[in-house]
């Protein structure tokens, strides 16, 4: 099950397509520079040839900065997080698809916070290590850059596509709750079932769209059922508080869902099926769902039970944190003697705690020692891969079936299918908090959820896209292309974050309108919403000219975007502590440049 906010469109060539593409991006009015002339992906084709390069020197400068005013703040704050030297890898996206396994289809770098995988609550990821050197635990992830020297064509991706049945994927809410208190907990199944009718039911419609990519019938399918999930979770979330469970937090985040065009893998290319694994992208623990196998829990119970759920997710948390920083040692039964088997232990501890704090007021649940046992994903040959308690993405127990989970990444280059090749990290990441031009910026919240791009401007339209290649040398302008870079400059990929913030929220049923672009004539945030610290990352790559005149280096993406440049995109949970993030608001608000 793949969330992101989606505004789709057909992905059949015309001039009524050019037409559209250009509406909905001057209407949207959040990019900072204009498209490459011809229209390159910002036309929203898909395809990875070589008229998807240019030539920078070929690019007009198109990158404007509004002039600073007499109230702006005009310093930077620059985080030293790494190039990824620790290797994690991750195909999950926790900001826009939150609790799905492998939900990006493509692999991403991360860097900043050790932990962070799909599943991770907020508590979990502040209390996990980083890979920054001043102590920020935030999350910082994009797409990986790949060198592959087969020869591609858009006709494969169109092959598969003409084979595939679209179809809704959403974020589990059952494998998501609190403990639900007993007097909420037919309430609370009833407006289960409803999303589960809901999905049902906007599958049905999305079956119109068998072999093609229909924006139209997407939009109006997302569009309602986000509406009645919105409905059904805010009731949800009433019932739980109303029983004396209190507020659930994170909720919204599990609204919006998305088109999955997950069938064309079964017809694309996996070049490494028939490699021996030697690496996972960072291996994940996967532990049986608790949450979703309990019953009503007694009122008196609620507090200790909810702790205790609580400590199951840090204790995963952990064990997947250890994944990563003990990757490579100990030898074959390393995982099992040190990770596995020592959080087995403490589950089970854990869950006979739970099912006595329940037995003190009702029937004691049975069964839960066997969601003791958990196991981590691997890399088998055959790309299966052990998915551990994944049921179905849209959440387990009586819900509806989606697409099947989707094989790990394989082997020593840690492949999808159709993105394929040897991935490059970057040589350079520059992290830095910006000023803005009109007014002084105050802190982020901790927990913020922000994302910019669209992975998807072939199916959802490029209204989010954001053009964001370019070369060292010549950041006064960004393509949508990918660059070929004169000798001894290296290829980059410039990616801003929103920049205003709506004052309240850290997340948003799309992902996207708590935060807003600030005006790109004169820099000032739109009413309601006021300055935060904006996010800028430039990745840096040394590409050799001969692979970049060739055409051998591609984004990865989802299927139906055949590693589209313009499907580049990026996401961050902020984690900073309260004092780190005033520190960076101070600097900057003072002109200064801070590190």
């Amino acid at each position: 099950m793949r969330t992101t906010p989606r505004r789709q469109r057909r992905m059949h060539p015309g001039a009524v397509r050019i037409a559209m593409a250009a509406a909905v991006v001057a209407a949207s009015g959040v990019l900072i520079a204009t498209f490459v002339s011809s229209g390159g992906n910002g036309t929203a084709d898909a395809a990875t040839e070589l008229n998807q390069f240019v030539a920078i020197q070929n690019v007009r400068p198109n990158v404007t900065n509004p002039v600073p005013g007499a109230g702006a703040s005009t310093g930077s704050f620059a985080v030293d997080c790494g190039t990824n030297g620790n290797g994690k890898f991750s195909p999950d996206n926790p900001v826009a698809q939150p609790g799905i396994k492998n939900g990006a289809e493509h692999v991403h770098d991360f860097v900043g916070n050790l932990a962070i995988t799909a599943n991770s609550s907020d508590a979990d990821l502040d209390a996990s290590g980083t890979t920054c050197r001043n102590g920020d635990k935030s999350s910082y992830f994009w797409p990986v850059v790949r060198i592959d020297k087969t020869v591609r064509s858009g006709a494969e991706a169109q092959r598969a596509l003409a084979a595939t049945t679209p179809m809704v994927t959403c974020p589990s809410v059952r494998k998501r709750l609190p403990a639900v208190p007993l007097r909420a907990k037919t309430a609370v199944d009833n407006r289960l079932a409803a999303l589960d009718r809901g999905y049902a039911a906007a599958n049905e419609r999305m079956a119109a769209g068998k072999g093609r990519v229909d924006a139209r019938l997407n939009a109006s399918i997302l569009d309602d059922l986000r509406e009645q999930r919105a409905k059904s979770i805010k009731g949800i979330s009433d019932s739980i508080a109303a029983a004396g469970g209190g507020r659930t937090s994170g909720m919204v985040s599990l609204v919006e869902c998305d088109t999955d065009y997950d069938g064309m893998h079964a017809a694309m290319r996996h070049t490494a099926a028939s490699v021996k694994a030697g690496l996972a992208a960072n291996q994940q623990v996967q532990c049986p769902t608790v949450r979703d196998k309990l019953p009503g829990v007694p009122a008196q119970a609620l507090d200790e039970v909810n702790r205790n759920l609580a400590e199951l997710d840090r204790q995963i948390s952990e064990a997947n944190e250890r994944l990563v920083t003990t990757r490579g040692q100990g030898g074959k039964n390393f995982v099992d003697n040190a990770i596995l088997g020592p959080l087995k232990a403490k589950r089970t501890a854990v869950l006979d705690r739970i099912g006595i704090a329940i037995s003190r007021r009702a029937a004691r649940p049975q069964g839960l020692e066997a969601l003791a046992g958990c196991s981590v994903t691997d890399a088998a040959p055959n790309g299966q891969g052990n998915q551990g308690d994944q049921g179905n993405q849209n959440g387990g127990g009586a819900e509806p079936s989606a697409p099947a989970a989707l094989p790990d990444p394989q082997g020593p280059d840690l492949e999808l299918p159709n993105n394929t090749g040897g991935i490059v990290r970057p040589a350079a990441v520059l992290i830095e908090y910006r000023g803005n031009a009109t007014t002084k910026v105050v802190p982020m919240p901790k927990f913020l959820r922000a994302l910019t791009g669209d992975a998807k401007p072939t199916s959802r339209g490029p209204a989010n896209a954001r053009a964001t290649w370019t070369c060292s040398g010549f950041t006064d302008r960004l393509s949508d292309k990918y660059p070929i870079c004169p000798d001894g400059s290296q290829v980059q990929r410039v990616q801003d974050f929103p920049g205003c913030w709506d004052g309240k929220s850290i997340d948003s049923t799309n992902h996207r309108d708590h935060l807003a672009f600030a005006d790109a004539g004169t820099g000032a945030c739109k009413q309601g919403f006021v300055a935060i610290p904006q996010l800028r990352i430039t990745l840096s790559y040394n590409i050799p000219r001969d692979v970049q005149t060739k055409g051998q280096f591609a984004l990865d993406s989802f299927p139906e975007e055949d590693h589209n440049p313009f499907s580049d995109h990026n996401d961050f949970i902020n984690v900073n502590s309260a004092q780190t993030m005033q520190k960076i608001a101070t600097c900057i608000n003072k002109g200064k440049t801070c590190r």
